[in-house]
Formats: C-alpha cells, structure tokens, sequence
C-alpha cells in the first residue's frame, strides 16, 4: 500500500520524483478501500487451458496481502474447444455478459493460437474486439499477453507484427527503460522474462504509434510497454507468469514431434534456459533418438526429470513485483463503483497523471 503524504517533509517529494507511489493527503482522504475485481480472459487452446488460469490466478494471488482479489475467468465461446474443456469452462467460468453488468477493476488477456495468415481472420477476433472496446470504457487497466499484446496493437494502432526468422525462445535477460514509472518502482533494474513466439512488435513500431517501451531485452526484444496514457493498457511480449518448467515442457512436445517424424530435425534448445550440463543430457537423448534408439517416450520422460531438478526460476519474483505494482496502481485510481472506470476527479487519458508531471526519466 503506498505512502501518505501526511507531513510536509521533504523525503515525501524527493521519493515521489524517484517514480515510489506517494499519495497527497488529500487523495488520501477521500479514498474508500475495497476488495479489486478482476477479468481473466483466458483465450489459451486446451492442452494450456487449466495451466495458464493457474499461472496468472497464482501471480495475482502472490502480490498484495492487504487487498481481497476477486478473479473472474471467462472464455470466448467462439474458440475451437474440445468437449471436456467446453464443459470445464461451462461450470467453472463466468459469462462476459454477467461480467459486463456487475463490473470489473482491471482485466488481463492471455494468448491463443493462431490458425490463419491474419489476426483478424481469425474466429476470435470480433468477440475479443467487443470485449476490448468495453474494458476501454469501462476497466482501469487492461494488461495484456503475447498473441493479445499483437492483437490490440493491431486493432487499436495498426501495427502489424513481423514474423521472426526463427522462433525467439528462451530466458532472457532485460533491462528497464523508464526507470522512473510507478509500474517499475523498486523493480531492479535487469532481470529475466522467458519468451516464447513466432511474432515481434518493435520498440520502433510501438514508439511510432506513441507508446511507452518500458522493458527490453537485446536478444529478446521488447518485453514491456504502456498505451500513450501510461496506464489503461499494458503490453506483454514475453511470458512472466510462467512456470519453472514451462518451457523444459514445451521443449519435451517438440522432441516428441521430432521422434515422431513430424520435424525433419531437431528442435533447437530453448535459449538461456539449460545449464551446461543440462543441455548435454538433452542433446544425448535426443542423438539416441535419431539413431532410431528404442524407448523414445521412456526416455523423454527420464529428459524431462533429468532437466527439471537443473532448472532455476530467474523471472518469478520481479515478474510478481510488477503485477503487484499494477494491482496497487488499480487500487489507487479505481471508482468505488466498479461499474465506474476511475475516481470521479482523474483524467481518463492521463489517470496516473505521469504526462502532465513529466516525470518519467529516460535514463537508468
């Protein structure tokens, strides 16, 4: 929960230039304190239906202990699902329709899969785009995953994204451009976010547009950035809300693809991930299989708990820091009316009110 300004000393001013949320006393005082409710889309295919619900719920849920989070997962009907994710979804999720009369604070979207040459012609595209078009009148901030980071760029700025030359996947090192922005206080500033797509958007087509570049990495590309007002919209490349093994387990399909002569050679190691003897061990049983080694699925499995105990998590505790700071932003700028998008005195196109201070530095 962020400080007030209560006294008139110095230190007050001097953390509040440094990007650390000080609230004046007068704001202070009129605000109510409440639970926050939360949209979850959840457009993931069903093989990553159930992990990336607990994946996001899980990083939500690690953050601010003061605050009730209330987290509502609802899906979009038109997506290509199997009968026993249909009838999960029917009798755990909730319908866009109710959410829509009941209201919500903030919204996250995750990612899909993509089955056709442009976004838009995809079958999902118009029933997100409703969605999209009531959390900009009706959310405080919206943040956004991979495949829905391309999407709404695409939708609301043009930008179109650019295939890669290979799929850029791993774990990647990153460093912070706006040091200065309240979604960043107190983050360090270098750290890993895994990556794993086909696609990019570039700092130079999200600057262009007038976006904020808020996290980047040289080999990785542009992991975070923010709509022209700062806030209403966050964009995510990379994939903070990860497991450990999120991509040993990705890494472990395509093997299987590979043994199964689906993939005329074999995948690539994801970057950055294995350590040195790590990537031996992986590179062995993967030689076996292209000798036409018997066992193939045994052997996987044995890669698969070989690799795991080797594996650290070198993203879990910045990526939590920052969804706490989005949290605690929502906290501040949200109307008690969850119905209402903000407190009835801030400016919707500037509610963190960081463009008319300017004070985001540039330098780190």
């Amino acid at each position: 929960m962020p400080l007030v300004e209560h006294l008139d000393l110095p230190t007050f001013a001097r953390l509040r230039k440094q990007g650390h949320e000080v609230l004046p006393l007068d704001r202070a005082v009129h605000q109510d304190i409440r639970e926050l409710h939360i949209g979850f889309l959840n457009m993931m295919p069903d093989a990553a239906l159930e992990a990336t619900e607990r994946q996001f719920i899980r990083l939500v849920g690690n953050c601010n202990r003061i605050a009730q989070l209330y987290v509502y997962p609802f899906s979009l009907p038109e997506l290509s699902r199997s009968d026993a994710s249909r009838k999960y979804i029917e009798r755990y999720y909730c319908n866009f329709a109710d959410i829509k009369k009941q209201g919500l604070d903030a919204l996250i979207i995750t990612g899909a899969n993509v089955a056709n040459p442009s976004l838009e012609q995809e079958s999902f595209w118009e029933p997100l785009m409703e969605v999209v078009r009531w959390a900009d009148q009706n959310v405080a901030s919206t943040l956004c995953s991979c495949l829905a980071t391309h999407a709404l760029l695409k939708y609301l700025y043009g930008i179109e994204r650019e295939p890669l030359p290979q799929k850029r996947w791993g774990v990647y090192s990153h460093r912070i451009s706006r040091p200065g922005h309240p979604l960043l206080r107190d983050i360090n500033t270098r750290f890993d976010v895994p990556h794993s797509r086909h696609n990019e958007i570039s700092r130079q087509q999200l600057e262009g547009a007038g976006l904020t570049v808020l996290v980047e990495s040289e080999a990785g590309g542009v992991h975070m950035a923010v709509s022209p007002d700062q806030f209403r919209t966050i964009y995510f490349q990379g994939h903070p809300e990860y497991d450990r093994v999120s991509l040993l387990k990705e890494y472990k399909r395509e093997v299987l693809r590979y043994a199964a002569g689906e993939l005329s050679q074999p995948p690539p190691l994801p970057e950055f991930y294995f350590s040195a003897e790590a990537e031996k061990i992986a590179k062995a049983i993967v030689a076996e299989l292209a000798l036409g080694g018997v066992g193939g699925p045994e052997r996987l499995e044995q890669l698969e708990a070989q690799l795991e105990a080797a594996l650290d998590n070198t993203w879990g505790d910045t990526a939590k820091a920052v969804v706490n700071n989005w949290l605690g932003l929502v906290y501040q700028v949200t109307n008690l009316d969850r119905t209402k998008q903000f407190m009835e005195h801030l400016d919707a196109d500037d509610p963190l009110q960081i463009n008319s201070r300017s004070e985001l530095k540039t330098g780190v």
